[in-house]
């Protein structure tokens, strides 16, 4: 919806960068699906990193109508599912020959462009499919194991090995909030019907990471992303799919925070009960209507509105727990 361009040549331009077959791996995509991580460095990270943004190459092809370019880039962003072995549940890295990577650790990380993973683990790389949450929750075999999955992430300690990344910082077990692969991992429990967890870790994130000391920053500031994962999540919600335009609630840190849209229309999110320890979401309106889903969409913002958060101490198990009250994951007119 981003107006004052012109979007047939930016998808044009998308397209040619994406079929470039110059560019890192992309050669083996076009003609294998996937890239051999004994044919290209960090190909197992750069592989996942380019279904991400085949997402938004089809879902940019399908607002301009031009579905045989749609279905090629949408078929492209579920190439994820090609590391992914189910027999451990994790995303691994494939050889040449169709093989795994055996053995394979999955705490290992190698810095400097030389390992099978960019400033990232096999556990950090395991959950970045932000385009897809729902193949992934599909592929570990429904939301219990996928809550399962994601709880040990919080919860797993392991050596990294002595070449791993320093940009793998801010530690919650291998969830590593100082670079930019984790964020919107904290999120996806809203897709398994967990928001409350989301909310949750929301606020230690903010406790413990952003504060007013010299060092109140984790992490590596990439093109101010820390600082904008901290903005977004303190107005209560963070875009998981950046191509998608729905936010997942998190847990607002305002009493009141005011949006000013382009059109001269305002959006106010206001919450009521908020403390440091009502951290949890008991019930939320929308312009003084109830509202039950754990997200909102780009359209709702910028149309201006309120959007009221209720919070508690403790989590009300039932908010946003309705697969109709999740996250939608497609792209909508």
């Amino acid at each position: 919806g981003i107006r004052g361009i012109d979007a047939q040549r930016a998808l044009q331009c998308a397209v040619q960068t994406a079929t470039l077959r110059e560019q890192a791996g992309i050669g083996y995509v076009l003609d294998r699906e996937y890239i051999p991580a004994d044919r290209e460095f960090e190909a197992t990270s750069k592989a996942m990193e380019y279904a991400v943004a085949d997402w938004g190459i089809a879902a940019m092809a399908h607002k301009l109508g031009h579905k045989e370019t749609e279905r090629t880039f949408a078929r492209r962003a579920r190439y994820w599912k090609h590391y992914f072995d189910g027999d451990i549940n994790f995303i691994r890295p494939k050889f040449d020959d169709e093989s795994w990577l055996t053995p394979y650790n999955p705490f290992q990380s190698v810095h400097g462009g030389t390992g099978y993973f960019a400033e990232g683990t096999g556990w950090q790389y395991t959950f970045f499919v932000p385009q897809d949450p729902y193949g992934l929750i599909e592929a570990m075999g429904g939301d219990e194991p996928f809550r399962a999955k994601i709880d040990s992430l919080f919860r797993v300690s392991g050596d990294m090995g002595p070449h791993a990344s320093a940009d793998i910082s801010g530690l919650i077990g291998q969830y590593a909030h100082g670079n930019e692969p984790s964020h919107h991992v904290i999120y996806l429990y809203n897709y398994a019907g967990q928001q409350w967890k989301t909310a949750e870790l929301v606020r230690y994130v903010q406790h413990h990471f952003y504060t007013d000391r010299p060092d109140g920053i984790i992490g590596n500031e990439d093109c101010g992303q820390m600082s904008a994962w901290h903005i977004l999540s303190a107005l209560g919600f963070y875009q998981v799919n950046p191509s998608c335009g729905v936010y997942s609630f998190g847990s607002p840190l305002f009493e009141k925070a005011v949006l000013n849209m382009p059109n001269g229309r305002k959006f106010m999110v206001t919450t009521e009960n908020n403390s440091a320890k009502n951290s949890y979401i008991q019930s939320v309106e929308l312009n003084g209507k109830p509202y039950l889903n754990s997200y909102i969409a780009y359209e709702d913002i910028v149309r201006g509105g309120t959007l009221k958060f209720v919070m508690g101490p403790q989590p009300n198990y039932d908010f946003g727990c309705a697969p109709e009250h999740r996250p939608y994951n497609e792209t909508r007119q």
